[in-house]
């Protein structure tokens, strides 16, 4: 049988890689339009995509176990599609990490597009290239920072996750059972020496990533000094 630590941690690996890759597929479009456009949807869509930064992850949890739920309306639609119903699945893990961790990966790549400006833009549309090209030959490169910090807060965050994967997840070994879920049952079965390894392997992880974002990222740190 597989050590319920080592189990948690591959999960929580194997889901924090899946929500992050998730993330820049879907983020990508949703902070370049944020970045270009000037419609009046910009404001109210991009305070959806921060909600996850002001509201409790118990109150992301308890909706999205409602609406995934077997009466909710998506519920109802994966099980009229066959797939049953998400909460205490990994797939009901993923989406949930995909919402609360979206803020996290959306704003680093949509203050990369707005710090690229128009120079660029203007100066491939003079050679001709199809909006296509210059996304990917002008845009993306020129946005490196910004998806390097998205990466990895996106990553870091979903990892560091609780309150919404109790709720959508519940606490299901092998499955649904993360990390930070966890450290909470040893710390509930007062078994604090393994609840201090896995913490310490937090803060440490938690630590790496600052390094990370301080060490590849400098752009930010000369702007700040």
């Amino acid at each position: 049988m597989t050590d319920p630590n080592i189990s948690a941690v591959v999960l929580t690996l194997e889901l924090a890689a899946l929500t992050t890759l998730i993330l820049l597929l879907i983020g990508t479009p949703v902070a370049w339009w944020l970045a270009r456009t000037r419609s009046w949807l910009k404001g109210p869509i991009g305070a959806f995509v921060a909600l996850p930064l002001v509201l409790p992850p118990s109150v992301i949890g308890f909706y999205l176990l409602v609406t995934l739920g077997p009466n909710g309306p998506i519920g109802k639609l994966t099980q009229v599609l066959g797939l049953g119903t998400l909460p205490f699945t990994f797939a009901g893990l993923v989406v949930g990490s995909v919402l609360y961790s979206m803020p996290f990966v959306v704003q680093p790549i949509q203050n990369a597009f707005e710090a690229i400006g128009e120079r660029p833009l203007e100066a491939a549309a003079t050679l001709r290239a199809s909006p296509l090209d210059t996304f990917f030959s002008v845009i993306l490169p020129l946005a490196r920072p910004g998806y390097l910090t998205a990466t990895v807060m996106g990553f870091a965050h979903t990892v560091g996750e609780f309150g919404v994967v109790l709720m959508i997840g519940g606490n299901i070994p092998e499955k649904t059972r993360l990390v930070s879920v966890q450290i909470y049952d040893h710390v509930e079965a007062l078994e604090y020496a393994q609840a201090h390894w896995l913490a310490a392997g937090m803060v440490v992880f938690s630590l790496l990533v600052l390094i990370t974002l301080y060490t590849l990222n400098p752009t930010g740190r000369r702007k700040n000094s």
